[in-house]
């Protein structure tokens, strides 16, 4: 087994339309090789359908060890300086050579989150604010995810949310 093994280059003809400043990290064949593939870049993750996810896009990933479940961030609602995100349908790829695309997904989804914390809020319920890294982007992408049961849209809930996602920039800007 050699150690200087190299992954074969991305065919050209299945290469996405990338950026100026995007480069191509790992991509792998979805089911049988030939006509799609999932492409891992420094700004994202390529689906078959020619849509790029941004890291910051993406709630959660799971892999299988043949199956990459990806769940995208859907945004259910814009307030003031953050939104309100859901999960959104899962995505199911079968990587039946994946090489290093499940690793490089999930270290890249995990290091655009710069900020998250959980928070209670009465009477039931709780939210989870993130601060995530955009590539390309200055500063922190601010998100709220509220557990199930939480009355989202009630008053005490969005000011609650408001001061919580202040607090988390403030603690978060650095000093002038």
């Amino acid at each position: 087994m050699s150690l200087f093994r190299r992954r074969p280059k991305l065919p050209a003809q299945l290469s996405p339309a990338l950026e100026a400043e995007e480069r191509v990290l790992a991509w792998a064949y979805v089911g049988e090789p030939g006509e799609h593939v999932l492409v891992a870049t420094n700004r994202g993750l390529w689906l078959p359908d020619g849509k790029r996810l941004g890291w910051h896009e993406i709630h959660k990933v799971a892999w299988s060890g043949r199956e990459l479940l990806i769940t995208p961030a859907e945004v259910a609602q814009e307030r003031e300086g953050y939104t309100v995100q859901i999960d959104g349908p899962v995505l199911g790829a079968l990587l039946l050579e994946p090489g290093e695309l499940p690793d490089q997904v999930r270290t890249r989804v995990t290091r655009s989150v710069a900020y998250t914390s959980h928070h209670p809020l009465p009477p039931n319920g709780g939210v989870r604010v993130v601060g995530r890294r955009v590539s390309g982007v200055d500063g922190l992408s601010w998100a709220v995810r509220y557990d199930a049961k939480t009355a989202v849209d009630a008053e005490p809930v969005v000011e609650v949310t408001d001061q919580l996602v202040a607090s988390a920039r403030e603690a978060t800007t650095p000093p002038a």
